[in-house]
């Protein structure tokens, strides 16, 4: 388990674990990650016209773990070892077990994520989403679906965050635009895809 509080107030958990790889650590893997990981642009379909998505992503994981995402199904790339060891540290702090990771890169503050849950039958009834952090400082804002409740976090580099319990169903997540922010940020999302029968 996480030994940290659950800074969630009501309805889900989130646990944020300040520097999970310090500073150097987290440079070298920001480093790396930027340089190797097979970093794409997406388009959706936006009333009939492709637009394109504020920001580079890519998907890796276990052979099996397909994941729909921006309204296309996606087929994982093989682990590279950086990312295994990773997975493994945060496997081993949180104590979730994850067969995926979306990779997302923001290149600067104009590039940006929506209001969302990450609520896709794939990750099944109550996912547990372990984030972590890499590069430039960015704002993390959750909104209550039904209260006027609202909780922002500023994540820094190396930092983690496990979203957990009954939070996809209750909070939207976002990672709004800014103009104070001028560099890159890697954002790596483990998930647990479940098995087509589990489904």
């Amino acid at each position: 388990m996480i030994d940290r509080p659950n800074l969630c107030p009501f309805d889900g958990e989130i646990y944020w674990i300040k520097g999970f790889y310090c500073p150097p650590e987290a440079d070298r893997l920001f480093d790396d990650f930027y340089r190797t990981l097979d970093w794409q642009e997406e388009a959706v379909l936006i009333f009939g016209k492709a637009c394109k998505v504020p920001r580079l992503m890519c998907w890796y994981g276990d052979p099996e773990t397909i994941y729909r995402y921006s309204g296309v199904a996606h087929r994982p790339l093989p682990w590279t070892g950086e990312l295994a060891a990773v997975k493994a540290r945060i496997e081993l702090c949180s104590g979730y077990a994850f067969n995926s990771v979306l990779a997302n890169l923001y290149r600067d503050g104009r590039d940006s994520m929506g209001y969302h849950a990450d609520n896709e039958k794939e990750l099944g009834i109550n996912p547990a989403i372990a984030s972590l952090s890499l590069g430039d400082s960015r704002l993390f804002r959750l909104r209550h679906k039904k209260r006027r409740e609202n909780l922002d976090i500023v994540l820094e580099r190396g930092d983690l965050l496990v979203m957990a319990g009954t939070l996809q169903h209750h909070w939207l997540h976002a990672l709004p635009k800014t103009r104070q922010v001028k560099h890159p940020r890697i954002n790596l999302t483990f998930r647990r895809i479940l098995p087509t029968s589990g489904r």
